[in-house]
């Protein structure tokens, strides 16, 4: 089952700018979070060290090989997903947590790598020009009972964060013009269902506040306000490391998780947000090359997949501090405080180099 592996056939590059992230973020962590007990930053250092390690244990074993056991994996994470919701840490009102040592953990962070497996494991024998009904309802549901139970939590934010990873393998195995009208007819239907009988008062209210925050300053527009503060006082080159009036005065909320971003901009000003931006497109551009370079149809879909599954929640939590998204609470992989999501993150990220590394092994 374990490979030996040539260092000479790894991408160093790829790695390199996971820990040129992973640092930037741990730079970010330790400004926001300084003046709170907890030691967050000695924590992220720990989780990337650890992270570190089972990055290159999983490059010693065979994706190929790894494959086979993915619906064992799969159904051993949907019970633990469903222990959660009786026995969980309630965190931030959701119980998505259980204890590890002195740190915690979120098990529904993992679950986006579980779910990029199975999806790979249902598309990798595919072969038709457009998706099937069959293909669809098939991947729909591999993808919606772990969605379900982490809604549940309630952890919308990491919900619906899965999602995309379903659209994602749909577009990869080819949309014809119906099967995508019959998603957003489904899109539509479930989101008006959602409005009437699912979502709560709160989640509701932050839906609204996206378009006048102003409407409640001191409630559910306040995260929102304190963080465009923050980003518009930082001007062209910011207010210094651990000089931010907003995150050190302790105005802008989830500084070190939800709103690192922000932290960033009043702090290094925008030629530091260009930098990070252009460290981060760094990253993602190289994940994605590897799609042209995969060789088979399993690591197509989960070098693909791995990939947007640390694209979307960037993107959603950057139009989340800029208030054109509501606040769901999804952190930006490598950069927030979370060992939960920097480990799924660089198990994503190994499953990339697993993919590179024996692209020659399936021709």
């Amino acid at each position: 089952m374990l490979d030996r592996i040539h260092p000479r056939e790894i991408d160093w590059v790829l790695i390199g700018l996971l820990l040129v992230n992973s640092a930037i973020g741990l730079v970010l962590v330790q400004s926001a979070s300084h003046f709170l007990h907890g030691g967050f930053a000695v924590r992220q250092a720990v989780w990337i060290l650890a992270s570190l390690i089972l990055l290159f244990l999983l490059l010693t074993v065979d994706y190929k090989i790894l494959m086979g056991f993915v619906p064992y994996i799969y159904v051993f994470l949907f019970l633990v997903l469903l222990v959660i919701l009786v026995l969980g840490k309630a965190e931030r009102g959701a119980k998505s947590w259980v204890g590890l040592a002195f740190m915690g953990g979120q098990p529904s962070e993992l679950a986006k790598v579980v779910v990029i497996l199975m999806l790979a494991r249902v598309f990798a024998e595919f072969k038709s020009r457009y998706v099937t009904a069959a293909a669809t309802v098939l991947s729909g549901a591999v993808t919606a009972g772990p969605l379900l139970l982490i809604a549940l939590q309630p952890d919308l934010g990491t919900a619906l964060s899965i999602a995309p990873l379903w659209l994602g393998s749909l577009v990869l195995a080819g949309l014809n013009r119906r099967t995508l009208v019959i998603i957003l007819i489904a899109v539509v239907v479930l989101s008006f269902f959602s409005w009437q009988f699912l979502l709560k008062d709160y989640q509701k209210t932050r839906l609204k506040t996206i378009i006048n925050p102003l409407q409640d300053p001191r409630g559910s527009g306040y995260h929102v306000l304190q963080s465009k503060i923050a980003i518009g006082s930082g001007g062209v080159v910011g207010k210094g490391f651990m000089k931010g009036s907003q995150s050190q005065l302790r105005f802008l909320p989830a500084r070190h998780t939800d709103f690192i971003f922000s932290v960033l901009g009043e702090e290094f000003g925008f030629l530091g947000v260009c930098v990070v931006l252009g460290a981060y497109f760094l990253l993602l551009a190289r994940i994605f090359r590897a799609v042209g370079q995969t060789r088979d149809r399993a690591g197509l879909y989960i070098v693909f997949l791995c990939g947007c599954m640390v694209t979307v929640p960037f993107m959603v939590n950057v139009l989340m501090i800029i208030g054109l998204f509501p606040v769901t609470g999804v952190p930006i992989p490598l950069l927030s405080y979370g060992g939960s999501s920097l480990l799924s993150t660089y198990l994503a990220v190994g499953l990339v180099l697993n993919v590179k590394l024996r692209r020659f092994a399936y021709v």
